[in-house]
């Protein structure tokens, strides 16, 4: 079956159709049974990828051996189940329905797995974690040596950047997120919270002066955020009224490190996380900017889950033992 196949109207009746499509061309090379839970896993992160390559890098193989792999699926079932072209894959009308079962089957698989694992093992494997620059450097990567002291089975691969991963698409386990826009199928927990605060470079405030009220700011060089516009609605408080300056930047970066590296090299005032900023103002480097007006803020933390995978104990592990690392934290003290 190509989509080239004849019009047809209504889910139920599209369904059928292929049903009775594939089971009139029945000259299978294998059967159903012989596909491993593997192939329907990989069947759905090639979907969920939408091309070979990246499914390869996700599991550190070479192109062709996905390639094979997904032939070897398509021969099992007789039929066509992705459209190949320069531009990636689409899926046939087959491969959306056996797309479905292998989510189905695979997610109920991982619910197995769950239930007797967290009787029954220590937990290990591999933990893909998705969290912002800023998090990922102060807040993670410190606690990984007493996560792997408590946890040797695990490994854990952060995918760092300011963009929400796709938790789908990308592969990810856990993602660490300040945003409560969350879809209804995941499982959010929260585990810490941050704040934020305006900061420059004793260097810059020495040439451009510092400004006295926010609404001065307008005067002044900003470092804002291109990749999280939110980032960029800096609140204040000024005898007891609530507003918010959306800061126009004169320089721009789409990460969060830059955005800090920026504000140390004296080219102005930026909105940083007080978790890497006050260190920095201990050290000199940094000074607050209108401290006194700043809206104080507790933004929380969340470990974001896919229902169908929080029980794991490699998942839970590592989101109870952060959140056990990122309590002193909030307190201000060190874990």
């Amino acid at each position: 079956m190509t989509l080239d196949s004849p019009d047809l109207s209504g889910n139920s009746l599209r369904c059928k159709w292929v049903l009775r499509h594939t089971q009139s061309h029945r000259r299978y090379h294998g059967e159903m049974k012989d596909l491993a839970f593997d192939d329907l896993h990989l069947f759905a992160r090639v979907a969920a990828l939408g091309t070979l390559s990246a499914a390869a890098r996700e599991r550190d193989v070479p192109v062709s051996q996905v390639s094979r792999a997904l032939s070897r699926i398509e021969q099992t079932c007789a039929t066509r189940l992705v459209h190949r072209s320069t531009h990636g894959l689409a899926l046939t009308a087959e491969g959306e329905i056996f797309l479905g079962y292998c989510l189905r089957i695979v997610g109920t698989l991982d619910e197995l797995e769950g239930e007797f694992a967290a009787k029954t093992q220590e937990p290990c494997g591999l933990v893909r974690v998705a969290a912002s620059t800023v998090i990922a450097q102060y807040q993670l990567l410190p606690s990984l040596p007493g996560l792997c002291a408590r946890h040797p089975g695990l490994r854990i691969e952060l995918e760092v950047g300011d963009r929400l991963a796709d938790m789908a698409r990308d592969g990810i386990d856990i993602a660490i997120r300040t945003s409560t826009n969350l879809p209804e199928t995941v499982i959010a927990r929260q585990i810490g919270t941050l704040s934020r605060a305006l900061y420059a470079a004793p260097q810059y405030l020495a040439r451009a002066g510092a400004p006295s009220r926010p609404q001065e700011l307008h005067q002044h060089r900003l470092i804002t955020n291109s990749a999280v516009t939110q980032l960029n609605h800096w609140p204040f408080v000024a005898n007891g009224t609530r507003f918010v300056i959306v800061a126009d930047g004169h320089w721009r970066s789409n990460d969060t490190n830059v955005v800090a590296a920026m504000v140390l090299q004296g080219l102005g005032i930026g909105r940083l996380s007080t978790i890497a900023a006050e260190p920095l103002v201990q050290q000199q480097r940094l000074v607050p900017v209108l401290a006194e007006f700043v809206e104080p803020q507790t933004i929380p933390i969340y470990a974001v889950t896919a229902s169908a995978r929080h029980r794991l104990p490699k998942i839970r592990a590592c989101i109870d033992y952060w959140a056990q690392w990122l309590r002193p934290l909030a307190a201000g003290t060190p874990p």
